[in-house]
């Protein structure tokens, strides 16, 4: 009787470790502590992306004939959730608990616009999840932002990209979640500018454009003795954000202050000021083409 006892446990023990792991990893249990590897497999996605819709997506002003920027931000959007799919994918059903949203701060006054950003947040647990929803992830992403940017364009009325105050005053709420891995995803020229939220407190700002890069005479090599000796960089907006990654996609320099210095400058302010809120893990790159930026993309996120 203790024999079939023990049997009869040995099973069920087995068969728990089955459905808790992808079938692919239950060998990987001989050479690995289990706890380890459930912790790897049963991580829960936060990510959110920050839309900058302001007027660096212009066509008319900032046209790009390789590929304009408003379609690479679309090329961005799709790796985004095609990695976020290929996570839900590598999981089993019973450890499903995942979020994708977008936001743009501050929101465009279009209403439709608005209702349409309601439809790209989606969570999925155990309970909702099924096949068709986990293949309508990468269409909703792939035909809504395109009618998003289409109104914007069309609108014709850019108020600027408050990524200053969405740090400060929203980020907190929107985009960290206990027990979720928070990944924020901002799609930016690099360049921050509100004008209801534009401040200085001594040589620290909440924004940053050409003419204060120009303002600070920043454009010969010295540049980066010149930051740390007169403290030039965006004020903290927020702190203790040691739970949130962060991967900032799209850093276009202007071409017409002939600054050869812009974008590492960029690069330095907001490298500074995520180090000053305590973020760990972030990547900035400059823009480029969505096919070279793909496996980039789908490395941050997929990776630890």
């Amino acid at each position: 009787m203790k024999k079939v006892i023990i049997i009869g446990s040995i099973i069920a023990i087995s068969a728990i470790i089955y459905f808790l792991i992808p079938s692919s990893d239950v060998d990987e249990l001989n050479t690995t502590n289990s706890s380890e590897v459930l912790k790897k497999k049963q991580n829960n996605f936060n990510i959110s992306i920050l839309l900058d819709l302001s007027d660096r997506i212009d066509t008319n002003k900032y046209s790009n004939p390789t590929m304009q920027y408003y379609k690479r931000d679309l090329g961005y959007i799709n790796s985004i959730a095609d990695a976020f799919k290929k996570h839900l994918s590598s999981k089993k059903i019973i450890t499903i608990n995942d979020r994708i949203q977008m936001f743009f701060d501050p929101a465009p006054a279009n209403p439709n616009i608005n209702s349409m950003l309601e439809k790209t947040k989606i969570e999925l647990n155990r309970k909702n999840i099924t096949k068709e929803k986990l293949n309508n992830i990468k269409q909703q992403y792939k035909s809504i932002p395109p009618k998003i940017y289409k109104l914007t364009l069309n609108d014709n009325h850019y108020i600027g990209s408050d990524t200053w105050g969405f740090f400060k005053n929203k980020i907190n709420n929107y985009c960290i979640k206990e027990n979720y891995r928070n990944i924020l995803i901002i799609l930016t020229d690099g360049y921050i500018y509100h004008e209801n939220n534009k401040f200085m407190e001594g040589n620290r700002s909440s924004y940053i454009t050409p003419i204060s890069i120009k303002k600070f005479v920043l454009n010969k090599s010295d540049w980066k003795e010149k930051i740390a000796k007169n403290d030039y960089g965006f004020i903290k907006a927020n702190s203790n954000l040691n739970n949130l990654e962060v991967l900032v996609l799209g850093l276009n320099p202007s071409k017409k202050t002939g600054n050869p210095y812009e974008l590492d400058i960029l690069k330095s302010y907001w490298s500074n000021w995520f180090d000053e809120m305590g973020i760990k893990k972030y990547q900035i790159k400059e823009t480029d083409l969505p096919s070279n930026l793909d496996e980039f993309i789908q490395n941050f996120i997929l990776n630890n």
